[in-house]
Parts: C-alpha cells; sequence; structure tokens
C-alpha cells in the first residue's frame, strides 16, 4: 500500500487534523503543495461534486491516493447560503474576516429563533484518479449564528458559530472539544471506519 497520500488543500489546520487522525495507518498525508498541485476550479454545484474534483485532480497530478474535503455553512434564514460558497461568500479572494462581515450584515435585525445553522463537510477519499467507487463521507454540525464574534481559536466562521451544548463558539472550544464535535471530526471518523474495512486493519 501507498504510504505516501496527498490531501487535496493547501490549509495548513486540515493538513495537520487528517495526519493526525490517520497516524494509526502509519499514512504521511501531504499537502498539494508539497507536490506544486495547482488549485482547481470547483465547478460543482454541491460539497460532493467538488470534493470529488479536487481529489480527481490531486491524484491525476500526483499518482497518489488523494483526500479532498469541501465543506461550509449552510444558513436557513438564507436559504442554505453561504454553502458551497462559504470560502469565498465576499469575493474570491475574500478573508475569514470579510466573509463573516458579510454574513452578519445579512443577518442583521434577524432574530435568534431565525438564525439556525450548520456546517456540513463531505469528505472524498480516492485510490487513483480513476477510481470507480471513491469512499464519501458527509459530517453535519448543527449551531446558530451569534450577532458578534467570541474567541480566538479556529478559522473560518468559528467566532460567529454558538455551540449550544458548550454553551460557547465554535473559536472557544479546545482543539480536542471541537474534533469531537465537528462536522469535519465527524466526517473523518467516519472515514477511518471505512478505510479500516478497505485496508484490512
Amino acid at each position: 500500500m501507498n504510504k505516501q497520500w496527498v490531501l487535496a488543500t493547501g490549509n495548513k489546520g486540515k493538513v495537520k487534523e487528517m495526519s493526525e487522525l490517520l497516524n494509526s495507518f502509519s499514512i504521511d498525508v501531504l499537502p498539494q503543495s508539497h507536490f506544486d498541485v495547482s488549485e482547481v476550479a470547483e465547478t460543482g454545484t454541491t460539497f460532493v461534486e467538488n470534493a470529488i474534483i479536487k481529489a480527481r485532480h490531486a491524484a491525476k497530478v500526483t499518482g497518489l491516493p488523494a483526500i479532498a474535503d469541501d465543506s461550509g455553512l449552510e444558513v436557513d434564514f438564507l436559504s442554505g447560503q453561504p454553502g458551497i460558497y462559504s470560502s469565498r461568500f465576499a469575493g474570491e479572494n475574500a478573508t475569514d474576516q470579510d466573509n463573516i462581515d458579510l454574513l452578519l450584515s445579512r443577518l442583521k435585525g434577524v432574530g435568534e429563533a431565525q438564525r439556525n445553522a450548520r456546517f456540513q463537510c463531505v469528505l472524498v477519499y480516492m485510490r487513483h484518479e480513476l477510481d470507480p467507487t471513491p469512499i464519501i463521507c458527509q459530517g453535519t454540525w448543527e449551531g446558530t449564528i451569534t450577532d458578534k464574534e467570541n474567541g480566538e481559536n479556529g478559522f473560518g466562521y468559528d467566532p460567529i458559530f454558538w455551540v449550544e451544548s458548550d454553551q460557547c463558539s465554535s473559536a472557544q472550544l479546545t482543539k480536542q472539544r471541537k474534533s469531537e464535535l465537528s462536522h469535519r471530526g465527524k466526517a473523518l471518523t467516519l472515514l477511518v471506519e471505512k478505510l479500516k474495512v478497505q485496508l484490512g486493519q
């Protein structure tokens, strides 16, 4: 089995998270930037399509098994926006702060009962670029959008995502607690379970 896998992202937080989880398989997870893999246009209309596009591209360029995720925030009041456009909600080169500011402005004056939201994460594992049966795992994390930012941890929309069970924002959770609760943590747990079956462990 190939001991090196490529993770189709440049996000250091995601690479670290994934590496720690796949340690038990003695697999070295490297970001696609390590192989000079270019970003690929996310032309899909769903998280699943975009994750497959990214995984296939990384596998094709590197010749290695690839993992990709597509994740985002769905806000009920905004009919599921920003959704697949979460990272570029405020524009192609938007910062996390730009995206947060735009979302809060769109929800200005909206009552707490209508601020329900959830993070979605779809993870795809492809053995090679032509893999006809990629492993697809989905995790969901329910919460609400606050009207101001709280906390310094995490990234993206974490400072405005309220976690009812812990009475704090996602950005106020410890790293360990976040991985227990989060959409990505849930999707990763499912992926590890399915990989154990596929890898015979």
